[in-house]
């Protein structure tokens, strides 16, 4: 019965939190809307017993991607008032994308049947005396290896590609060579300067 009251605070809060992420006049207020839906989804977490799941998600994506928004919202100073110009040009793709997202929600609302045969040969390396991260990564290094070598890779990719987009070579700003100075010799980098008594410098 407790968890059932849990489930509607923790249920409350995201949906409310989700609104007003929506809604928000203020881009910063946005993300400190978006890091309380994340307690919330943590809180679920926590109800169904997958606690190491619920620690990655306030690790990573509140202490990480949260944070990152919020700074990168507050440094850049974007006038979000230019943004909304256009917003009548993308409507209908906007309507065409939320009506898809409202038809797979109510698809999966819908009572499915599904025989007992189907998940007779569905095996399983876990036991019941295992802890969260120790059943995930059973999962994730059997059954799952490849797919998560897979995604590892994409995230690579992006991550490169992302750095490789956004740089940008600037001729008054002094970078560093490291090729120039790795075959750099004694003639081009010691100049021995004769000073005679009485001149100076």
């Amino acid at each position: 019965m407790v968890q059932l009251y849990f489930f509607y605070f923790f249920s409350g809060i995201t949906v409310l939190s989700a609104i007003f992420v929506i809604f928000a006049n203020n881009p910063v207020h946005s993300v400190l809307w978006l890091i309380t839906c994340f307690f919330g989804v943590a809180g679920f977490f926590i109800l169904l017993g997958a606690e190491f799941l619920a620690l990655i998600l306030m690790i990573v994506y509140v202490g990480a991607l949260a944070v990152l928004f919020l700074f990168v919202v507050m440094m850049l100073n974007i006038s979000f008032s230019n943004l909304r110009t256009g917003i009548v040009q993308y409507l209908p793709f906007g309507l065409f994308i939320g009506m898809l997202i409202l038809a797979e929600l109510l698809l999966a609302l819908v009572p499915w049947e599904f025989k007992d045969a189907a998940f007779s040969n569905l095996g399983s390396p876990l036991n019941n005396s295992d802890s969260n991260s120790v059943a995930l990564g059973k999962v994730i290094y059997t059954d799952y290896f490849f797919i998560f070598q897979a995604a590892g890779i994409i995230l690579l990719i992006a991550m490169i590609g992302s750095i490789v987009l956004t740089l940008r070579k600037r001729p008054n700003v002094k970078r560093q060579d490291v090729i120039e100075q790795i075959y750099r010799s004694p003639n081009n980098s010691i100049e021995v300067i004769d000073i005679k008594p009485g001149e100076g410098i």
